[in-house]
């Protein structure tokens, strides 16, 4: 449930125009801040533990909103004990934006997509980095076995709320590992049908040289 995502992300004025509109009395039912995190079980962890990239919004000191995207192997989103999710941060452009954005502000949201299937989880949490020096075992744990990246930090969100959309207007989009599971019934016939070929072109070629 969305309950404590909904009490956080409504405002006053979201609540007026609702009212204005007819929806509020749905939303009411649906949110509510006595409960405490929203908390994630085993159907959020499969969804996060699939994806293979996600945004993060942080706010700036001058009061802008800053997007960023986060990318790796399926899985380097973690979920962590404590409703809580963990990431290695690698090495990047050193512009820093999102670290010191967290030091001033620890509020993130996040969004995850899964195009093919046409969903999406947005959470909401508060997060803090640990810098490699001072937790190399954390940073280690979070850190995908193999990927060519250099982590220099972890960055680790207690979850606040989280809610699930739905599914409208998401345009599909596979990825190759989508596409290499579509294809590959195909790819088996094809490679069948190219073994039986040249079976039978050797056949011919075999009769005709005994001829």
């Amino acid at each position: 449930m969305a309950q404590n995502y909904l009490y956080n992300l409504f405002s006053d004025r979201a609540r007026a125009m609702q009212e204005k509109s007819g929806s509020r009395a749905s939303y009411a039912r649906m949110e509510s801040g006595d409960g405490g995190p929203d908390q994630m079980g085993e159907k959020e962890a499969a969804f996060i533990a699939a994806r293979d990239s996600f945004y993060m919004a942080s706010m700036s000191e001058t009061g802008w909103p800053y997007l960023q995207h986060r990318g790796g192997p399926s899985g380097f989103l973690q979920v962590m004990p404590g409703n809580r999710l963990g990431f290695a941060d690698y090495r990047g452009n050193r512009q820093f934006m999102s670290v010191a954005n967290l030091e001033a502000n620890p509020r993130v949201s996040l969004f995850l997509m899964d195009y093919p299937n046409r969903r999406r989880l947005k959470i909401i949490g508060t997060a803090h980095y640990v810098d490699h020096d001072a937790a190399p075992d954390l940073v280690a744990s979070l850190m995908p076995a193999g990927y060519p990246a250099v982590p220099e930090r972890a960055l680790v969100i207690g979850v606040v709320g989280f809610d699930w959309n739905c599914p409208q207007h998401i345009t599909p989009r596979f990825g190759e590992a989508e596409l290499a599971q579509a294809i590959a019934p195909f790819a088996a016939e094809l490679k069948q049908l190219r073994t039986e070929n040249a079976r039978l072109q050797s056949q011919i070629t075999q009769k005709e040289t005994d001829q």
